[in-house]
């Protein structure tokens, strides 16, 4: 009920802007621009979980673009999947260029792109009145869709034992929490094509420890390996980029 009472106040009833605050605008065009997913890049976590496959983000996890996930996640600011799976979408191309390579066909003709969103647990789920994360895979699957690309969402992750809120735990802590925490459901006629590229999404990444949990499970379960792994952001000093450009300007401070 909480859910569709949601879905029916995010279509009927004005809205300010979830990243800036503008009054009756969903998400005004600065804000959309911080989410267009043209600063992809892949981004690394410090330290790296093992199994944790290539990751790309499409914005730094900050401003607007954190006050967007939140608005999304924790407000129930629906019509906000939109646009957060623009951003996904982008993230999920770069996911599959960085593995074909340079020169490499991201998504051969034919070749189907299977999104695998990391499943939220049930009472955050009820908390919530949705799941963000698997709302947003949707979003960005019909995007690609739309431009061509055979792309679906599998949500075949569960949750099989309870783990802690992450919020506060640091990376031992979170990698401690969630292992062994998810494992694949086959129900309800999923399929994974051989020739399938297997992206795992999440809506940000801060220690790596989820998405190399989720990997872990595919692997577990005969699936895949994962193409790789996309979110809709992560923070700042994680973009690989970034850390070769501190690198170079401390070398020319030397």
């Amino acid at each position: 009920m909480r859910g569709w009472w949601r879905e029916l106040a995010g279509l009927v009833l004005p809205a300010d802007c979830g990243g800036c605050g503008a009054a009756r605008v969903v998400l005004c065009a600065g804000c959309a621009q911080a989410l267009s997913g043209a600063a992809a890049g892949r981004v690394r976590p410090s330290p790296r979980p093992a199994g944790l496959p290539a990751v790309y983000a499409a914005a730094a996890y900050e401003g607007a673009v954190r006050e967007v996930v939140l608005a999304h996640k924790e407000r129930g600011a629906l019509p906000l999947a939109g646009p957060l799976g623009a951003a996904l979408a982008a993230a999920v191309e770069r996911a599959v260029e960085g593995v074909a390579g340079v020169g490499g066909a991201a998504v051969a003709a034919g070749e189907e792109l299977v999104l695998v969103p990391v499943p939220s647990a049930r009472r955050q789920v009820r908390a919530r009145g949705h799941d963000p994360v698997r709302r947003t895979a949707l979003a960005a699957a019909a995007r690609l869709r739309r431009g061509g690309v055979r792309a679906r969402v599998a949500s075949v992750l569960r949750h099989v034992r309870p783990v802690a809120d992450q919020a506060g735990l640091g990376a031992l802590e979170r990698r401690e929490n969630l292992t062994g925490a998810l494992r694949v459901c086959r129900g309800g006629g999923v399929r994974f094509p051989a020739a399938a590229r297997i992206v795992l999404v999440d809506d940000l990444i801060t220690t790596g420890a989820t998405l190399a949990e989720a990997a872990r499970a595919l692997r577990a379960a005969s699936i895949g390996p994962a193409a790789g792994a996309a979110v809709v952001a992560a923070p700042t000093g994680s973009f690989v980029r970034n850390r070769s450009t501190t690198r170079t300007e401390q070398r020319s401070c030397e």
